[in-house]
């Protein structure tokens, strides 16, 4: 049994260099959920969403994801809020290229204009010079890829971003991407049952750049009272949650999970899967069981 600060430190997952200089632990953080319902507005406990932000540092998270549409444009003003002035070792990264006319609404918007204001208001509200890691949240299919990657390149160029990732995206499109830029990471949905991204996945890992999975906790029927997932659980004494985080550390080593949520609890439950420890059998049953 690892002791309490052990148990609890974002460092036990291993570190990334994102674009080759940028040491991240790789059990981080998403702050998606620290907004309102549907993704929109304010948070319900505002003070438990700045409780929130404060114990990730605690925790020895270094890794923040955030986006100007979480709010839209709440989520990186909380950050800012309760962490600013930011520690040496914290990188933010945030994304551009969606606009929100409203709750649970998402619209592309990849025209170069757009993306150059995001960026501009992510810069102020994070109260930056430059943004470490900039996504394109979504490729905008009414909008020449070319424009898009090369706007990123221009902000890049610029000093204001110092590198780029690229969200829900297929290897031939990060190819094409790098023509134009250089890709640091990608933003995938990716967890035990949905793998989907299994060739984006091996393709990072080939090129050392960072797979940042979102909806990392799906567990769908492996979970079900029970089933591998469960049994496996109650052998570790965790829940069926921290052990599909463990599986995502484990199945790669450019794997960077970012669980959100909107209570300390739930944290602290998450970062302490970054030191269960599973047998590599464990993890292999489970590989098997999600095809």
């Amino acid at each position: 049994m690892t002791d309490q600060n052990t148990r609890f430190n974002a460092a036990a997952a291993g570190t990334f260099e994102l674009g080759g200089d940028l040491p991240v632990n790789r059990m981080g953080f998403g702050a998606m959920r620290i907004t309102g319902e549907g993704i929109w507005g304010e948070p319900e406990n505002p003070e438990e969403a700045h409780r929130v932000l404060q114990r990730t540092l605690e925790l020895g998270i270094n890794l923040i994801d955030t986006a100007d549409s979480y709010g839209p444009e709440v989520s990186e003003r909380l950050i800012a809020e309760t962490l600013y002035p930011y520690p040496k070792d914290l990188m933010i990264a945030t994304k551009g290229g969606f606009v929100r006319p409203g709750p649970g609404r998402w619209e592309p918007d990849g025209r170069p204009e757009h993306l150059r204001e995001a960026c501009e208001g992510s810069l102020m509200r994070l109260k930056v010079d430059w943004i470490e890691l900039y996504q394109l949240h979504r490729i905008d299919t009414r909008v020449p890829p070319e424009e898009q990657m090369g706007t990123l390149a221009e902000l890049r160029e610029e000093g204001k971003i110092r590198h780029v990732g690229l969200s829900e995206v297929g290897v031939e499109e990060i190819e094409q991407a790098r023509e134009i830029v250089p890709i640091a990471s990608v933003q995938n949905r990716y967890n035990l049952t949905d793998r989907g991204s299994e060739d984006v996945l091996d393709f990072c890992e080939r090129e050392g750049m960072g797979f940042i999975p979102w909806f990392p906790l799906a567990t769908g029927n492996l979970a079900r009272p029970g089933g591998p997932l469960d049994e496996m659980a109650t052998r570790h004494n965790a829940t069926s949650g921290q052990v599909a985080l463990a599986w995502l550390l484990w199945r790669s080593p450019v794997m960077l999970p970012i669980p959100g949520t909107s209570s300390v609890e739930h944290l602290e439950e998450n970062v302490a899967a970054a030191s269960l420890k599973l047998e590599d059998a464990e993890f292999e049953e489970l590989a098997g069981g999600a095809r």
